[in-house]
């Protein structure tokens, strides 16, 4: 990921999704066609597949088993966001119905035709058996699962949280998009004045939290309900404001301490407008802001992970995203959003992450001790 981002290399291809794809464009994972093996064939959809893909990366799994002979099994959380969970499957039983109307053998399996599978079936894989939320906030689903995670773990529940993000392509979701005329029939570009709205994307992201100093830390989160319509956000990013506003209270920092913001950034009129009117009031020259949905597309209950990854990748080798695929920044833009990647000592960095609904949440994530 990080040589993509010092490249500049987009994840973006046009949609060869379904059996009659929109003219859009998609972030699409590879080597997901493949079904679950053997004892976990009866959890078999696509967004399983993905979960294991992302658990099967870096060494994940070793690092979850060492945590696990660390506390026990009972001691760890595990807090996991997706919009849509298995939903493909359900769509796949409902385009299968047999005479009588029922779903066809194999997907009558009311384990995976539910919200919660997914949390269901990591905790299946991952030998845990502590406590198990799945969170679904629409685009800010897995950056409030680091918010839950963290209070957890602050009260004592657990001595160690896995916190996720999950979320694959589907029908639902393309054409509900596609529906609200929020779609760009091309790369996507986040914050340019021409940009024509959102590309779709499936992302898995997975992060290990305990107590105590470490060379990353989560040292602040905010989160807000401004429920101020729907789909659009608030005209003054009222509640984007407030979660801003927690996440650098309970970090013990101002705004002119941040380094770089990863931005929620999804190119559609509105969502750009109001973010970066925000950051413009709000942060100074300084800080280098981004959105990163030009390299992925907009992975919707993964977004808030992959921004959390991206900005501790950030921290930790000093790389700064470019807002990819953009040209000319809307003159709501100051000149916090950069185009360009840039290297630097980043020391504190935040996500944004702002659902539909007014479902908002920021985190912050700092340079530990010892670095």
């Amino acid at each position: 990921m990080t040589d993509a981002i010092r490249t500049q290399r987009s994840g973006l291809r046009p949609n060869d999704f379904g059996s009659d794809p929109l003219q859009t464009w998609i972030g699409r994972v590879d080597a997901l066609e493949t079904p679950l093996p053997g004892p976990w064939a009866r959890w078999d959809c696509r967004n399983h597949r993905l979960a294991t893909l992302g658990l099967s990366a870096d060494g994940f799994l070793d690092s979850v088993a060492a945590m696990r002979e660390r506390h026990g099994a009972s001691r760890i959380g595990l807090v996991l966001g997706t919009t849509t969970s298995s939903i493909g499957a359900t769509e796949e039983a409902y385009r299968a119905l047999d005479a009588d109307g029922r779903f066809p053998v194999h997907l009558q399996n009311r384990d995976l035709h539910t919200p919660h599978s997914l949390g269901r079936y990591v905790q299946r894989v991952l030998g845990l058996c502590g406590p198990c939320v799945t969170v679904t906030t629409a685009c800010s689903s897995s950056a409030k699962a680091f918010a839950l995670a963290q209070r957890w773990l602050q009260l004592g529940i657990v001595d160690a949280a896995v916190v996720g993000g999950i979320d694959t392509l589907c029908a639902s979701v393309l054409y509900g998009f596609h529906a609200l005329q929020l779609l760009s029939a091309q790369p996507c570009q986040p914050f340019d004045a021409d940009r024509a709205g959102i590309n779709l994307g499936e992302a898995a992201g997975f992060v290990l939290l305990e107590r105590g100093s470490g060379r990353l830390q989560l040292i602040g989160f905010g989160e807000s309900s401004d429920a101020h319509h729907m789909s659009a956000p608030h005209p003054t990013g009222l509640g984007a404001e407030l979660a801003l506003d927690q996440a650098l209270v309970r970090a013990g920092l101002t705004s002119e301490a941040v380094d770089y913001i990863n931005l929620h950034g999804t190119a559609t009129q509105k969502n750009d407008e109001v973010e970066a009117a925000m950051v413009a009031r709000r942060f100074g020259a300084h800080t280098h802001a981004s959105s990163t949905k030009g390299y992925t597309g907009h992975t919707l209950g993964a977004a808030g992970v992959m921004g959390a990854v991206l900005s501790l990748l950030a921290i930790e080798t000093g790389v700064m995203p470019g807002t990819l695929n953009s040209n000319r920044l809307d003159s709501a833009c100051g000149p916090q959003i950069r185009l360009d990647t840039r290297q630097g000592d980043v020391r504190v960095a935040i996500t944004h992450s702002f659902g539909f609904g007014g479902t908002n949440c920021v985190l912050v994530f700092g340079k530990g001790l010892a670095q």
